[in-house]
């Protein structure tokens, strides 16, 4: 059976080793990134515009930072929807608000054409080796059709419903994560200032059912000083906002997820948005009365 063209724009840490994956596997990939050097890294043709892109492409993967850049990638005068062709299938890999995907496939089927929100988990180096996670959404038909594409790239593939269950479940997701990061980064910046062995903190709680991959991180940064996560604290600080205005839109509050975003905005504020999640522990170890 013929591979379908897939067009791939977002060539960053989590992008990059996709479409390496998918190049190892035998896929003919379109790509574009506002960044030419990832372009030339890649071993694929280059589009010159959304709009090319799609016209080449039978399936359109996106893995960006935002939904703002989503949809300007899709709406705007050289975009998707001018290029994308009856039958072809967007999936978003990205962290999107729910809201903003169901608009986005709302105005690809007046074009014939398909979508999945299919968030992603686990690490750069999971891409590389097409173990992601894959946490897919959207008309079931066209999730069907685009699976066999989805299993080389993710060990776990789940489908979860409508367009937009993906997004939302993946914010669910990362609020919890990225909680559970600042909780330990700041439980390890409690101890050093009280002067207990943070080594010791590390073997006592790990032994106990607080011990999850989360805490492993943790530790290798606030103990052993190396920081190993791959997920910034911008874009951590991105998720939970998007998250908060998720939940507005429910008509309910999280207080915990308030509290994180407050930590994690501080921490970007303080210069730390560019490491990984776990480095918010050298703000939390700087906090004074």
């Amino acid at each position: 059976m013929t591979k379908p063209v897939i067009g791939f724009v977002g060539l960053g840490l989590m992008g990059g080793n996709m479409v390496e994956n998918l190049q190892n596997r035998g896929f003919d990939l379109v790509v574009m990134d506002l960044d030419r050097d990832a372009v030339d890294r890649v071993l694929a043709r280059a589009a010159v515009s959304a709009r090319e892109l799609a016209q080449a492409s039978d399936i359109v993967m996106l893995c960006l930072t935002t939904s703002e850049v989503v949809e300007g990638l899709v709406f705007g005068e050289d975009g998707i929807l001018a290029g994308i062709r009856p039958g072809a299938v967007v999936i978003d890999y990205g962290t999107s608000i729910p809201a903003s995907t169901r608009k986005i496939g709302a105005a690809l089927a007046q074009k014939g054409a398909g979508m999945i929100d299919a968030p992603l988990g686990r690490t750069p180096a999971h891409a590389r080796d097409g173990h992601l996670n894959i946490m897919a959404a959207g008309d079931r038909g066209v999730f069907d059709r685009v699976k066999p594409a989805l299993d080389q790239q993710g060990e776990n593939v789940f489908y979860l419903g409508p367009l937009g269950t993906g997004h939302v479940t993946k914010l669910i997701n990362n609020f919890m994560g990225m909680t559970t990061v600042c909780a330990m980064s700041q439980a390890f910046a409690v101890a050093e200032r009280a002067g207990v062995d943070t080594r010791q903190l590390y073997d006592i709680m790990s032994a106990g059912p607080s011990n999850s991959p989360f805490m492993a991180f943790c530790k290798n940064y606030a103990v052993d000083g190396q920081s190993d996560l791959g997920f910034s604290i911008n874009n951590a600080n991105k998720d939970l906002g998007y998250f908060l205005r998720m939940v507005e839109d429910l008509g309910t509050r999280v207080e915990i997820a308030e509290g994180t975003s407050n930590n994690l905005q501080a921490a970007v504020d303080a210069g730390l948005g560019a490491g990984n999640v776990p480095e918010i522990f050298d703000y939390f170890r700087t906090l004074s009365t």
